[in-house]
């Protein structure tokens, strides 16, 4: 199954400031969710994983994710992350 390269139609163009400048503290649990407007600097096979928020650089935030049985740091922005309870 092929993945999408772009939004809906009716989602197109609309990214809420809230989501853009949202606040996530240190510890917190996260999954990578990738905003399709908005570049991002991390494979694409990370999409889906979780992982816990170790700090920021910036106005980015420093993830720690299992890949395979190797800790990898990743430098994200805050827009690409979801929070998970």
């Amino acid at each position: 199954m092929a993945k999408k390269k772009s939004k809906n139609i009716r989602a197109r163009g609309k990214i809420k400031f809230s989501e853009y400048f949202k606040e996530i503290a240190d510890g917190q649990k996260v999954a990578l969710v990738k905003e399709k407007s908005v570049p991002s600097s991390f494979p694409e096979r990370m999409v889906g994983c979780s992982g816990q928020v170790v700090g920021s650089q910036g106005k980015s935030k420093i993830v720690e994710i299992m890949d395979g049985n190797k800790m990898k740091s990743f430098i994200i922005r805050p827009i690409h992350l979801k929070v998970l309870k």
